[in-house]
């Protein structure tokens, strides 16, 4: 592997092979790493295809340098501002109204807590008209 190649710094690379997890990047001639399915771009991806494809010139960042097992773990998201920050300056969070409280009634209906349930059930595992032989 080549020694240059240090975890943060960002590299321009090209995509050589595309997989489910993955798309594999060559840094150069001799050194190639693995953008996983998550670190492709911000937000979930379903198919790495509708991204990318074998070809692509594309920065990426190196997280990881594994020279014992010669492995490079690289992020094309890291590379790409955030659409969060984008989000967070055209919408202003709008303010909620508080919910209104409702007593309790005697006969509520609806459902029934696990704790209203549970020595219902114990007494009905408990009786002997109601285990099967």
């Amino acid at each position: 592997m080549t020694e240059k190649i240090e975890t943060g710094s960002i590299l321009a690379g090209k995509v050589t092979g595309i997989q489910p997890y993955g798309a594999f990047v060559a840094l150069d001639e001799n050194t190639q790493g693995l953008v996983h399915i998550s670190e492709i771009t911000h937000g979930y991806v379903k198919d790495i295809n509708e991204h990318l494809k074998v070809g692509d010139e594309v920065q990426v960042k190196v997280l990881s340098v594994d020279e014992g097992a010669g492995k490079i773990g690289l992020s094309i998201r890291a590379t790409e501002e955030s659409p969060v920050q984008q989000i967070t300056k055209a919408k202003k969070p709008r303010k909620r109204q508080a919910a209104a409280i409702i007593p309790e009634a005697e006969g509520q209906q609806g459902f029934n807590t696990l704790k209203d349930k549970l020595q219902e059930w114990i007494d009905q595992s408990q009786r002997e008209d109601l285990i099967k032989k």
